[in-house]
């Protein structure tokens, strides 16, 4: 089943985003989706306004502050000559104390509904993730999904929380100070202009490729993730075939270009703090010296300088953060609109409108909705009138020329017809790649047909709601699944709200109740890792119980004894012929010896059935199953 994990499966969350404007939009919905959030954000807006404006305001007052200092030098101080520099610099404590409080606040604020968001946005994504269909998951790589949960978040939370104040507050702050220079003297306002020109010229070349290298980085970031899950999920197989030098190596090849791209995404941003800030003490020179010039000449007060010089000093350390921030934004918009596009994705549709309803017979024997649970089932078909038509449910499945291709190129059932009475036992024999494992997930519409037509009970599946459909099957797979949680917990997965008594029968039925005894707590026993502690032959005894405990009329095998050793299968043969009975299944088998009790036996090469009939007919028929049997071909 397709992609799950992938050694390249890391997307691009550094990537510049297709389509800046629509994302931004979408996300600043978040920031404001409810009247509280609202008044947060202009709370918000406000305090980061205060933060700013203290600074540039505590700034400006170094002008009064000199300016009354100076007559006093060689002077005899007294409380009435110092009184107006002391409350000049008590004001100042003052303004820079309300903008510190403004600041703690602020981001205080955008922490707390940075959460929130991040939150909504998991939920949300978790939410349309479980709404997807199978093929979503087969075509998609597990770690370019995992990486926008992780690395595209990561990035997101950085943009609400810190970023996004920031770059506000540094426009701000940018904005005033260059008010309040040229308010000062705008003969200095003009060198700092040049410099300006200069750093955005700089700025424009080394950011650019900066940003170019960190989306590089990003890329190789998700890729090395993907390779690292992959492995930790295959170490097992690793170790088997001694493949620990061979995976070290293509590890090392990925670290490499990661290393690569950081090295130059970084070099390009590590440099520009230094050349700006070199620039700043060029331009800080200048200014000093050109404002000494107007202090002689009489055209400016030493404390105007003072301060003057102190904006100039303030005024290119934003303009440097506002080309970072706007890096770090552009970052988190590319990773919102891999997140958007999750959330975006088609979910599996549903036209059905025949649903599973609980019935009760009365003595005529006509079926009837009913409230108490009878464990009798029947699909409900609505009919034009209004009224509802009840239908039992047996396990009658048929297929009617039945074609499929999961690509719309290669065939993988081609006009297939077969059918399986109610109870009937069907198995499935064929090479890998015959179309299988391919007829059940028709029959669970994990995927829809091209053409044809799937019946169950005479109920065309396609007016089946799927949640319905699969709720009347089972399945059994090869590749067995454990949740964390504890043995009852993933026998329930079945039907969750089976009671214990049923837990524990259904494990007898599969006969893994005599190896559940022997574990620490018994069915309390907590698994985690996917049963990494359990043998493969005891996983798949417990995905038997959970099927069991499920009771469907339909159940399907895929594989289901694989990794069971003949010893054990003998064993709970019993156990499956009594969960088999009275049920339709659909056995896939590559053991041909666990077939051989089954109603009919359909063999399958590409896509086509070749032969049908029991063990003995088959076996008179001497064709492909005969050879099969007796050794003289072998599955693929």
């Amino acid at each position: 089943m397709g992609m799950g994990h992938g050694p390249r499966g890391g997307g691009k969350p550094g990537a510049k985003p297709k389509d800046l404007g629509q994302t931004f939009k979408r996300l600043m919905g978040y920031l404001t989706d409810t009247a509280g959030a609202k008044i947060r954000l202009i709370i918000v807006f406000v305090l980061v306004i205060c933060s700013s404006g203290a600074s540039i305001a505590g700034t400006y007052l170094l002008t009064p502050a000199i300016n009354g200092i100076i007559p006093l030098i060689g002077t005899t101080i007294t409380a009435e000559s110092i009184a107006p520099f002391v409350r000049t610099v008590v004001l100042m404590g003052i303004i820079y104390l309300c903008g510190a409080a403004a600041t703690y606040v602020y981001n205080f604020i955008m922490m707390r509904m940075s959460a929130r968001i991040l939150e909504k946005i998991r939920n949300q994504m978790f939410d349309k993730m479980e709404t997807l269909a199978v093929k979503y998951y087969d075509t998609h790589a597990t770690g370019d999904i995992m990486s926008r949960y992780t690395n595209d978040v990561d990035t997101l939370r950085d943009c609400l929380s810190n970023a996004v104040p920031q770059l506000f507050a540094s426009l701000i702050t940018i904005i005033g100070t260059f008010v309040m220079m040229l308010v000062l003297s705008w003969q200095l306002t003009l060198i700092v202009i040049v410099m300006l020109v200069i750093m955005f010229a700089i700025i424009k070349s080394l950011g650019g490729k900066s940003a170019r290298g960190f989306a590089a980085q990003q890329k190789a970031l998700g890729v090395v993730d993907g390779y690292i899950e992959e492995m930790i999920s295959g170490q097992k197989v690793v170790k088997v075939f001694n493949h620990e030098p061979e995976v070290k190596k293509d590890f090392a090849k990925l670290s490499e270009e990661l290393r690569v791209a950081s090295t130059k995404a970084n070099t390009y941003s590590n440099i520009l703090m230094p050349i700006m800030g070199n620039l700043s003490y060029i331009q800080y020179a200048f200014t000093a010296a050109t404002g000494g010039w107007l202090i002689i000449t009489g055209s400016m007060s030493i404390g105007a300088l003072a301060s003057f010089l102190q904006y100039s000093r303030s005024f290119s350390q934003p303009i440097t953060q506002v080309s970072q921030l706007i890096n770090v934004i552009l970052t988190a918009l590319a990773g919102a609109e891999r997140i958007f596009t999750l959330m975006d994705e088609e979910p599996e549709t549903d036209e059905g409108v025949v649903t599973l309803a609980n019935v009760c017979r009365d003595k005529d024997g006509k079926l009837s909705q009913c409230n108490e649970v009878t464990n009798v089932w029947a699909w409900k078909i609505p009919q034009k009138d209004g009224s509802y038509l009840f239908k039992e449910l047996k396990g009658d499945v048929r297929f009617e020329d039945v074609s499929f291709s999961y690509d719309g190129k290669r065939r993988i059932l081609d006009n297939i017809s077969l059918f399986a009475k109610p109870g009937q036992k069907i198995a499935l024999v064929g090479s890998t790649g015959a179309g299988k494992t391919t007829i059940t997930n028709l029959l669970n519409r994990f995927y829809d047909i091209d053409h044809g037509k799937i019946t169950y009970d005479g109920v065309d599946i396609k007016d089946i709601k799927k949640a319905d459909l699969r709720h009347s099957l089972a399945m059994v797979l090869q590749d067995t699944h454990l949740f964390t949680g504890t043995i009852r917990d993933n026998i329930r997965y079945g039907r969750l709200n089976a009671t214990d008594e049923e837990v524990e029968g259904a494990a007898k039925l599969a006969n893994a109740d005599s190896f559940i005894q022997h574990l620490p707590h018994g069915y309390d026993t907590v698994i985690t890792g996917d049963g990494a502690n359990l043998s493969q032959g005891q996983r798949q005894l417990l995905a038997i119980a959970r099927a069991a405990v499920a009771n469907p009329p339909v159940l399907i095998l895929d594989e289901a004894t694989s990794s069971i050793d003949t010893r054990t299968e003998k064993a709970i043969e019993r156990g499956m012929d009594a969960l088999m009975n009275d049920r339709t299944v659909f056995v896939i088998a590559h053991r041909l010896s666990t077939v051989q009790n089954s109603n009919a036996i359909l063999v399958l090469e590409h896509g086509k059935i070749i032969e049908r009939g029991d063990h003995n007919e088959l076996m008179e028929h001497k064709g492909r199953y005969y050879q099969l049997q007796t050794g003289q071909m072998e599955l693929d």
